[in-house]
């Protein structure tokens, strides 16, 4: 929970004299926005804390009643309230919990259940009586649910806290789109959606229960009090519809707006879509740096649709930008030719910097050249998926360029290509061990993580496939691909460990050798599986420790974030637009290719079941369509990045 990432903040709302109700102006649910989620997670365990001890100094005789949510929301928030136990700030005695949801039928000894999960992580460790925890119980014969459901309503009605997440698409535990307002605590059918979005948990969609057992909507909104939590960039366009727009039964957590004492508590990321984040000039009084000014005359093109050019004094007074104008103390004119300059400065053919060439208005400078580079990828394709064109154009550009394979990646291949290798292996006459690696597959177990021969085959199949595509543009795999092989991921599930220091220590051993002067990271955190944050934050908590150690390197060092193939930057944000011909776009699609084990079924698709390559051209075509909407030169496809400083 100690991450050192967020998104670079400039601008923005003035929240200092800013009163409350025009905050939340936009907001049918008061949200609390943080820049990273382990300060949101502080927040509501301070929440829940205080709310314990005011109840026991009012009515010590009976117990609190706290709600607790599943799934991977609340994890940071029991990890915390753990610490505060811990240090003697806060005693369970006095609660009685009750679980919102859970898989049916599933035992709470098994890794997949809720209940699995709330006691390993929390109530295992506090004072809690036993008596007084009430966890959905997924293990009844279904002829006594019904019966148990309406007693465990009974007990769970009137709560006086509840901490809830929210699904991709708006569940409230296992309230799927149509859910009633009125529902109550029962047995309900999962969509394939969401036995979709489990399935990996459960090693297979096939093995993933098609029922659970869930809280109603109206057995959350008894509750006296509701605190709703969203981490994620994820969770942007969902959060937006539920906390902003008209509630809806397909959006089972936008009917919380009528409750009225409920908050919603997010980080940054989550916040994305929200005007208050989105076009914060709709809200109230903003400060108005270069980057907000370049954001919302970005945004005001979109809404008019106009390229910069030829946006008009109208336009900007029409549109809530008149403090704009008054602010920057610039006529609109002027104003749209400092934008328009700006954000052409932010394209170059030359990431790494151009030889010899005057750099005071290019986003990479000249010197030093060739310039050491790491492009840091979380799984073995992610570097040619994100920023292939780029990576080509550094390394054909004479740039020394690394790239770190941060995991294996070996859970992301089918069990038929694995055979399909051997018995190439075969058919080639190097060796018949067909029927061997058949038995190995054959003695996997239903629910538990794949035997490490077999995870072992498809981390160096995965890794073949990293060293052919690079090898396809010129780069030596030998000296210049680096596979890490981070110990979190090693799990031989989709379920990953928690960074260590051993995962720290990995990077920055490569860091030290290296000493890069660009870093290639992935920004793109919607990953659904979470590898990437991990990633991410280990390399910056590498870089963190580094820099307290006084390295010297670090001060000619840059990040620049990528995303990946799950969503993009907004041009608001972007500080380098490398522009890719059309054959730079087919080079890139090939060194994709080169990744056969992720190709025509990809395992982890998420919501998009595009191969990973068509989304990848679809994203950066779909970015120059948005410069040359802007009034910019027309290109075939442009990878954008946002600058980190360490």
């Amino acid at each position: 929970m100690d991450s050192k990432y967020s998104l670079p903040q400039d601008g923005g709302l003035i929240l200092e004299g800013t009163p409350k109700d025009i905050i939340h102006r936009y907001e049918k649910i008061p949200t609390s926005i943080f820049e990273i989620e382990s300060q949101g997670v502080e927040y509501v365990a301070q929440q829940i804390v205080e709310a314990i001890h005011t109840h026991n100094e009012k009515n010590p005789s009976r117990h609190f009643k706290l709600g607790l949510t599943t799934g991977r929301t609340p994890y940071g928030i029991y990890q915390e309230l753990v610490k505060r136990y811990e240090a003697g700030e806060v005693s369970f005695s006095n609660v009685e919990v009750y679980s919102l949801d859970e898989f049916y039928p599933i035992k709470d000894t098994e890794l997949q259940s809720r209940n699995y999960h709330i006691k390993k992580n929390l109530l295992d460790k506090v004072d809690i009586k036993p008596e007084n925890v009430n966890l959905i119980d997924g293990t009844k014969p279904i002829g006594e649910v019904s019966a148990y459901c309406a007693e465990y309503e009974r007990k769970a009605r009137n709560l006086d806290l509840i901490i809830i997440g929210m699904g991709e698409q708006g569940q409230v535990g296992f309230n799927e789109a149509g859910s009633y307002a009125k529902s109550v605590t029962r047995l309900v059918q999962l969509s394939h959606q969401s036995r979709k979005a489990q399935a990996n948990s459960f090693y297979g969609i096939e093995n993933t229960p098609r029922l659970a057992i869930t809280m109603g909507l109206n057995t959350v909104m008894s509750a006296q009090r509701i605190i709703l939590v969203a981490w994620g960039e994820n969770k942007a366009s969902t959060l937006r519809k539920v906390v902003e727009e008209d509630a809806t039964r397909l959006i089972p957590a936008s009917l919380l707006q009528n409750h009225n004492q409920i908050e919603a508590v997010v980080d940054d990321p989550a916040a994305e879509a929200l005007t208050v984040k989105k076009a914060p000039w709709l809200v109230g009084p903003c400060n108005w740096t270069p980057r907000m000014v370049r954001k919302a005359v970005v945004w005001l093109c979109e809404t008019v649709k106009k390229p910069i050019l030829k946006l008009t004094y109208k336009d900007y007074i029409e549109n809530s930008l008149g403090e704009l104008l008054d602010e920057v103390g610039m006529s609109y004119d002027k104003i749209n030719i400092k934008v328009f300059n700006d954000l052409q400065h932010t394209i170059t053919g030359w990431p790494g910097g151009k030889p010899n060439a005057d750099d005071s208005t290019r986003p990479v400078p000249s010197t030093p050249f060739p310039k050491r580079v790491i492009v840091f990828s979380p799984h073995p394709d992610d570097d040619v998926i994100s920023m292939g064109g780029t990576f080509i154009r550094l390394a054909e550009q004479g740039h020394d360029v690394h790239v770190a394979y941060e995991t294996s990646g070996n859970v992301a291949v089918h069990d038929d290509v694995v055979l399909q290798h051997i018995d190439s292996a075969r058919e080639l006459g190097y060796g018949d061990r067909v029927e061997e690696v058949r038995q190995i597959i054959a003695s996997k177990k239903k629910g538990e993580p794949e035997p490490r021969a077999l995870l072992n085959l498809k981390g160096a199949i995965r890794r073949a496939e990293a060293r052919a595509a690079v090898r396809s543009f010129g780069l030596n795999p030998d000296t210049n691909a680096h596979f890490l092989n981070l110990p979190f991921y090693e799990t031989g599930g989709i379920k990953k460990g928690e960074r260590t220091d051993k995962d720290i220590e990995i990077i920055t051993e490569l860091l030290q050798q290296v000493k890069p002067h660009q870093i290639y990271l992935a920004g793109d955190l919607a990953d659904p599986h979470g590898t990437h944050r991990v990633c991410t934050e280990a390399v910056l908590e590498a870089l963190h420790r580094l820099k307290a150690q006084g390295e010297a390197w670090l001060e000619e060092c840059v990040i620049w974030l990528y995303r990946g193939a799950w969503m993009e930057w907004e041009i608001g944000m972007v500080d380098m637009a490398v522009p890719l011909s059309p054959d730079e776009l087919i080079k890139k699609r090939h060194a994709i290719y080169r990744h056969l084990s992720q190709k025509d079924i990809v395992p982890f698709p998420g919501d998009d079941s595009r191969e990973f390559w068509q989304r990848a051209e679809e994203r950066t075509q779909n970015t120059a369509r948005l410069y040359d909407l802007l009034g910019m030169a027309e290109y075939q496809a442009i990878e954008v990045f946002v600058k980190m400083q360490i």
